[in-house]
């Protein structure tokens, strides 16, 4: 379906202080054994590109949207970035926030970096706000209806939007509560969101992971490997149509898609691996194979029949069924409790990053509208579409080359 390759974390030994060691050890009957973790793992705050677009699945996120406050401009969002930025940089390092209204808590400060990633970026509204009219690109134009949308307007959009992710759950909310804080009179909370993935090292091996209705997700994204991947996820420094400030940027698509688990778990196995056109044991496609197997979109059985349905969600979203568009789809699973209907309020936090959405996710999503065997199972309740700029460099912040031009 849609998602992103996991990966292994970087292994290395924790020895616990007396205490917490003394504490385990009472409350199991086996004497306490090293810990591979990925605490020690950091993600580099400076960069061609902000960090969190294609750093490795991390275990734990918060996707937040801010306003800026009334009579906000440009300077205050200057200077708000400024502060995001520095506070980002040291929590990056595993460093503690020192003075100022992001004092550090405390939450954190037995904890590594955790491959903690603060990546930020700017809404449609942010550049009249700011006055920055002239420099909005084209592909950040509102993303077209699509029929599964019941979209819910105060989790939707914003002026700024913050992505953090770690590997630790309270490293991540020790970076959201600073960036909160940082956000002080000039900006104010719109939506926020958090979301889960699996913990790196809980397999036996490194593989891609499973969305809530239990299906491996992810197996078709492109990889930094690939040679056209660069073009296709990344503004490139040199396309004249675009923006300075956006160069090395990406553009994100936010969407809130509710999984309708109860109809969905009254499928057999073998309904559900039609509707995906993928094992559910495996990824493996439907026409034969491993899970790194290409699709066979021609392939029947004896009956004659397509071995891949036609509406099959992982053909119609195919790159060969949509001229090649592609996206990188990094999300996070998300379960805020029973709705008023008895139902789980669980599903999706999609997040996919391309060089333009009109050219990713805009005809990817118009194609599955039209058709495709998931969209009964799912419902998107909110959107948001954000421009990400390049990584900032040494003695940059991020977003000074348009807050400053």
């Amino acid at each position: 379906m849609i998602g992103s390759a996991g990966a292994a974390g970087a292994a290395g030994l924790v020895l616990g202080a007396a205490g917490g060691a003394g504490t385990y050890a009472a409350t199991r009957e086996e004497e306490p054994t090293a810990l591979t973790t990925v605490g020690s793992t950091e993600a580099m705050f400076h960069g061609k590109h902000q960090a969190g677009i294609t750093t490795p699945l991390q275990a734990r996120g918060h996707l937040v949207a801010f306003d800026l406050a009334p009579g906000a401009g440009r300077k205050e969002a200057a200077a708000l970035l400024r502060r995001w930025s520095a506070v980002a940089e040291r929590l990056m390092a595993g460093e503690v926030v020192k003075g100022g209204p992001g004092h550090d808590t405390g939450v954190a400060l037995d904890a590594g970096p955790s491959s903690l990633t603060v990546t930020l970026g700017f809404g449609r509204t942010f550049f009249a706000r700011t006055g920055l009219d002239d420099q909005q690109q084209a592909a950040l134009d509102p993303l077209p209806a699509f029929s599964s949308d019941h979209l819910d307007a105060k989790r939707s959009d914003g002026d700024l939007w913050v992505q953090i992710g770690a590997d630790d759950a309270l490293v991540a909310f020790h970076a959201l509560r600073a960036l909160q804080k940082e956000a002080g009179s000039s900006a104010r909370v719109r939506w926020q969101m958090n979301g889960f993935n699996r913990t790196p090292g809980a397999t036996a091996r490194p593989m891609t992971a499973r969305n809530l209705m239990g299906q491996v997700d992810g197996t078709n994204n492109p990889r930094p490997a690939e040679s056209d991947f660069e073009k296709r996820i990344f503004v490139p420094s040199d396309d004249s149509s675009a923006s300075a400030w956006m160069a090395n940027g990406s553009y994100a698509v936010v969407r809130r898609i509710r999984m309708l688990l109860d109809d969905w778990e009254e499928l057999t196995a073998e309904r559900q691996e039609q509707v995906i056109g993928r094992r559910k044991a495996d990824g493996a496609p439907l026409s034969g194979g491993s899970e790194s197997t290409t699709m066979d979109l021609d392939r029947t059985g004896p009956d004659g029949k397509l071995l891949i349905p036609s509406n099959a969600h992982a053909r119609i979203s195919s790159p060969e069924k949509n001229g090649g568009a592609a996206m990188l789809r990094r999300p996070f699973s998300y379960h805020d409790g029973i709705s008023d209907d008895g139902t789980p309020d669980a599903g999706l936090l999609f997040v996919c990053w391309q060089a333009d959405p009109f050219k990713g996710f805009i005809p990817v999503q118009r194609k599955l509208d039209r058709g495709d065997a998931l969209s009964p199972f799912v419902r998107h309740e909110a959107s948001g579409l954000f421009a990400v700029p390049g990584g900032a460099g040494a003695g940059e912040y991020v977003g000074q080359r348009l807050l400053e031009s």
